[in-house]
């Protein structure tokens, strides 16, 4: 079986740390932002670590050792 192609979108939107987690970045900070809550706003402030069910699937598209 070939080795899967890496996700050229997956690199870009996601970082795995030294430990193995996948780090990203929440949504909904980018623009329209005067109508949003200051909690929603806070809550999306920097880096989120995702789950476990969720980081291998990432791993996966990024050619890593999962």
């Amino acid at each position: 079986m070939p080795k899967l192609k890496t996700k050229s979108g997956t690199k870009k939107r996601f970082k795995v740390t030294s430990t193995g987690k996948v780090v990203m970045y929440a949504s909904n900070k980018r623009h329209n932002l005067s109508h949003k809550s200051k909690k929603m706003k806070r809550n999306a402030k920097g880096p989120i670590i995702m789950s476990k069910q969720d980081t291998v699937i990432v791993k996966k598209y990024m050619n890593t050792k999962i």
